[in-house]
């Protein structure tokens, strides 16, 4: 059998993150998980960032649609829902769509996880027009 070589570009991984992340996200994540868990960082940029968002076939708006979907749908994982709210807006989601998103996956994940997903949403947006102020 014949596989497709993957494709993974350590140094556009860490320019895509740029692209998706302020510094603020960034600096609330990687330091942190550096130091409990030294080299994962760098691990999670250069397979994810450089790696499957390298993929043709959908836009930045598209994977963070489904990124939060996702989260939401896990639920407990407030810090990386937060962070996928932020680079959603960077990507060009409004605030409303955000909320749309948890809006409509209610009947689909349930309530309580929608509910979640939208408090973490309101602080997100709170964090951010303080940081505008």
């Amino acid at each position: 059998m014949q596989l497709t070589e993957a494709t993974v570009d350590r140094a556009a991984g860490y320019r895509t993150l740029d692209d998706y992340q302020d510094r603020a996200t960034q600096e609330a994540a990687l330091p942190g998980l550096e130091r409990i868990a030294p080299g994962f960082p760098d691990w999670i940029v250069t397979s994810l960032f450089g790696g499957t968002y390298q993929r043709p076939g959908l836009e930045p708006r598209d994977r963070q649609l489904i990124n939060l979907a996702t989260l939401a749908t896990l639920g407990g994982v407030d810090p990386q829902l937060t962070g996928h709210i932020r680079s959603s807006l960077r990507v060009g989601l409004t605030r409303e769509q955000v909320v749309e998103v948890f809006v409509h996956l209610a009947p689909y994940i349930g309530t309580p996880k929608a509910l979640a997903a939208l408090r973490v949403a309101a602080a997100t947006f709170e964090a951010l027009d303080g940081e505008a102020a």
